[in-house]
């Protein structure tokens, strides 16, 4: 069988690392298994659906790398969805109902108080015509019911669960159309995920319950229930809601404000929740290879935002400069491999350029010192050795060494405390401006 699964963002949002998780892991299953991911718009929400927002989901993901095989709107296919809301009406597997959101309220109140379970009593389904024309004479339209076949349960081998079986009497007849006539989220997929041939719905374990009533809309319209895989949900490093403080920013935010390589979250979202250590990967492959339904834990998956930094770190400090070059703007492979082991962000090459190229404020604790220093400096161009021959000069000379040797030099070069080898810093720098510097 060949695999085929689906990521299906609605454009009504941004997307989150929530979403992306999802989106990631069907990725990475279809790509291990030589299958195709399938990239499906929810916009059956046309009033809060926008391109903009389409644009920006396709956006991250083409950034995330995560490029999919096949693309579609649900708003293209309305005319199939309504041939078969019409199929199951005569099937009598659809029916209407007209209690007011009040009413169904009071009706779960009522149910409750007693102990019960609030189920729908499926009271609409012992109206009779004229109880029927007298709602619509109040103005009121109907939501439309799936009816579940009761009593029966829903049985299936989760690839991450296990074995899953829940009884759909303990669960209401969902609705599948709104009284305006929207859908809702079921009719639609289960129509889609038939129709595309979709082999497996991979997602968390919040839909445990909707997939156990979508297995009996799938038998309704004719089709099989694709094999599941339920992944546990995603929680903040202390088991809280995930948030903007927790590291729930939009992607979009991630690309372009904080500066994030995409595989520092593609590296952290595939290991997150698994048994495997989180590690830092600069292209996908060994993540495709590696990739494993057992490898999910059932305990929640806890993120924690730091890791994105660190991972990130790793990752530029792995980068060739190829990988690079096209970003980085009027920066030589040289001063690369000088910079690239202090930064933690793309962004951190444009601190250095401004402290190579100028203007610095040296920091400067003893003028004497530096003037000595400064007369002890090799004369000629400033090349890879200058740096050690300067240094040993200055230990025969002074008599310092150690961290009262270097870091007086660096302070004075650079105006910094920290930073890259200064034996590959200097010639980047120049004689002329180690001079001025040296000078205050």
């Amino acid at each position: 069988m060949s695999v085929k699964v689906r990521f299906a963002p609605s454009p009504t949002g941004k997307l989150h690392v929530g979403n992306i998780r999802a989106a990631l892991v069907n990725w990475l299953f279809a790509r291990q298994q030589g299958g195709k991911f399938v990239l499906r718009i929810d916009d059956t929400d046309i009033e809060r659906s926008t391109k903009e927002n389409e644009d920006a989901i396709k956006a991250d993901l083409q950034w995330l790398g995560l490029l999919w095989d096949e693309t579609f709107r649900q708003s293209e296919r309305f005319e199939r969805y309504n041939e078969v809301v019409e199929d199951l009406k005569q099937a009598g597997r659809l029916y209407p109902c007209y209690e007011t959101a009040d009413e169904l309220d009071m009706k779960r109140k009522i149910q409750m108080g007693r102990g019960m379970p609030p189920v729908y009593d499926r009271a609409a389904l012992s109206l009779t015509p004229e109880e029927i024309l007298a709602f619509e004479a109040e103005g009121r339209r109907p939501h439309w019911r799936f009816k579940l076949n009761t009593p029966a349960r829903a049985d299936w081998t989760d690839l991450i669960r296990g074995d899953v079986s829940i009884d759909l009497a303990a669960l209401s007849d969902p609705i599948l159309i709104r009284e305006d006539g929207s859908f809702l989220y079921t009719l639609p997929s289960v129509v889609d995920d038939v129709d595309y041939g979709i082999t497996h719905i991979v997602r968390g374990e919040d839909h445990v319950t909707n997939s156990a009533v979508q297995v009996q809309v799938f038998e309704a319209v004719g089709g099989t229930a694709p094999q599941m895989a339920h992944f546990a949900l995603m929680t903040g490093k202390g088991g809280e809601g995930l948030s903007k403080r927790h590291g729930a920013m939009a992607i979009e935010e991630y690309r372009e404000d904080a500066g994030l390589e995409p595989m520092a979250i593609v590296s952290l979202l595939a290991r997150v929740g698994t048994s495997e250590p989180v590690e830092a990967f600069i292209e996908p492959t060994k993540l495709i290879e590696g990739f494993s339904f057992d490898k999910f834990s059932r305990s929640t998956a806890k993120l924690d935002p730091a890791d994105l930094d660190m991972l990130n770190a790793k990752i530029l400090h792995m980068l060739p400069f190829e990988a690079v070059q096209s970003r980085l703007e009027g920066v030589s492979e040289d001063f690369w491999n000088a910079v690239q082991p202090n930064l933690s962000k793309l962004s951190d090459v444009a601190s250095w350029q401004a402290i190579v190229e100028g203007p610095v404020t040296p920091k400067i604790e003893d003028p004497e010192h530096i003037g000595k220093v400064r007369d002890l400096l090799p004369e000629g161009d400033i090349t890879a050795e200058t740096w050690s021959v300067w240094t040993g000069r200055i230990k025969e000379e002074l008599g310092v060494k150690g961290r009262a040797l270097f870091m007086p030099l660096r302070q004075a070069i650079t105006g910094q405390d920290h930073g890259p080898d200064m034996g590959v810093l200097l010639p980047l720098i120049g004689r002329g401006r180690v001079l001025e510097r040296l000078n205050g």
